[in-house]
């Protein structure tokens, strides 16, 4: 007799349950590539036990996904008014209905991704395509057949909707609108407070490379997780009881630090610099284009293993396209860090780093300096509390710390090893005159 539910053990949540029929899904192609999908990329040549995968990550979120499902549903959490706002908190059949399609959504969040992840998305899928319009392409073309054979039938389109999200549906598909419970459902997964997309890959992450970053109470967030009107426009929006206020500010300290001090670790980042020129190259060689292919069929074919074997013979013979790149990494011998942007620089010359990264391009080339900015965009996150007494406010009355919390941003100049001592002496005894110069470096 087949069983009706599997159990899968799993270091951050004890076990995942996947249902009979969701094995379906589970055993696709598209989840199954998972498996070789590194969760960070070449994060393991810096953290030797970072090397989990997509896979794993894609279960815990379809786990977390369902408890948040059914802690803001469940009916002593539901505020009364919100019951003619969301008619689907009424009918059981509905319940069911999108408690599948969230878990779906969850588990299939992340099937678009490239190989080895984010290090090269915008430079190696072609204009106008990222993984989220990947993972919606490979439900339609892949999936949705698989959808229908689930009790109940479950419509692909639902699932690419709460998947994606609004933000990143309107780009691809214009035409489609959110109702408020899909879009309460999207920001489960997707949401930039209690994503548990968010929530799991910090869990995750900081678990495999071995720091306390990314660990907070999710336990306490989760069953503190409500649907909840906008005081002004009575929107259902998802909130939180004042009793998780704490939880979600270590939440979101969680991330400034995992991203500060892990996922912008210089090191780190080189090797995304390094693994994209591999790629240009690779692509024209093996695709003869400059992009990934687009087609669910053909795109799938491609994982980190493949492409790392290559990397692996590209290193290993000097007569192959690619030598020198492949043996950057593979060797371990990635640029070094030359310059860190700092406060006191950008005090002097607020274009700073612009200016002596033109000052040891020209000196140098620009093939022996790399530049690496990045700022996070985006206003301080904000959601609704409610109090004790079923008062519904803004999170920032009742938290000093959430204005506080600083955006992430970096400034690193990376220089080849065969240049980099002379260059750091260069840069030390030039520094304060390149400072001066104030003409402003236009973006390229």
């Amino acid at each position: 007799m087949a069983k009706l539910k599997h159990e899968i053990r799993d270091p951050i949540h004890g076990f995942i349950k996947v249902l009979q029929d969701e094995r379906k899904i589970l055993d696709s192609k598209p989840i199954q590539r998972l498996r070789d999908i590194h969760q960070l990329g070449l994060t393991y040549l810096l953290y030797p036990s970072a090397t989990h995968k997509r896979f794993e990550h894609s279960l815990g979120v379809m786990e977390l996904a369902t408890r948040v499902y059914d802690v803001i549903t469940s009916p002593e959490n539901i505020l009364p008014t919100l019951k003619k706002e969301l008619a689907e908190l009424e009918d059981p059949d509905k319940l069911r209905y999108w408690r599948r399609v969230i878990r779906m959504a969850a588990l299939c969040h992340d099937i678009g991704h490239l190989p080895f992840s984010h290090a090269v998305e915008k430079e190696v899928f072609p204009k106008g395509w990222d993984h989220e319009r990947m993972t919606a392409q490979i439900i339609e073309d892949y999936l949705s057949k698989l959808f229908m054979e689930l009790t109940p039938p479950v419509r692909a389109k639902d699932v690419i909707k709460i998947a994606l999200g609004p933000e990143k549906i309107s780009k691809i598909y214009p035409e489609i609108e959110f109702s408020p419970w899909e879009t309460i459902l999207s920001e489960i997964i997707v949401g930039d407070c209690f994503g548990v997309d968010r929530m799991d890959y910090l869990l995750r992450d900081s678990y495999h490379i071995g720091v306390a970053y990314g660990k907070f109470d999710h336990f306490r967030l989760i069953d503190t997780l409500r649907i909840l009107p906008e005081p002004d426009t009575n929107e259902p929006k998802l909130g939180i009881e004042i009793g998780g206020i704490h939880v979600a500010e270590s939440l979101l300290l969680a991330r400034y630090f995992m991203y500060s001090q892990v996922y912008f670790h210089h090191v780190r980042r080189i090797y995304d610099y390094h693994l994209k020129d591999y790629l240009k190259i690779w692509l024209k060689e093996k695709c003869s284009s400059e992009f990934f292919p687009t087609k669910a069929n053909d795109f799938l074919n491609y994982s980190d293993s493949v492409i790392m074997s290559d990397i692996q013979r590209s290193a290993r013979e000097s007569s192959v396209t690619g030598h020198k790149v492949a043996q950057r990494i593979i060797n371990r011998k990635h640029y070094k860090l030359i310059y860190e942007l700092n406060p006191q620089d950008v005090e002097e010359n607020p274009d700073a780093l612009r200016v002596i990264y033109k000052s040891l391009a020209e000196k140098y080339g620009e093939n022996k300096i790399i530049i690496d900015e990045y700022e996070e965009k985006g206003g301080i996150l904000d959601f609704l509390v409610i109090d004790r007494n079923k008062q519904i406010f803004r999170a920032r009355a009742v938290s000093d710390l959430l204005v506080k919390v600083p955006r992430v941003s970096i400034g690193l100049i990376f220089a080849d090893r065969e240049i980099i001592e002379e260059a750091r002496q260069w840069l030390e005894e030039n520094k304060l005159n390149i400072l001066k110069r104030k003409e402003v470096i236009e973006d390229e």
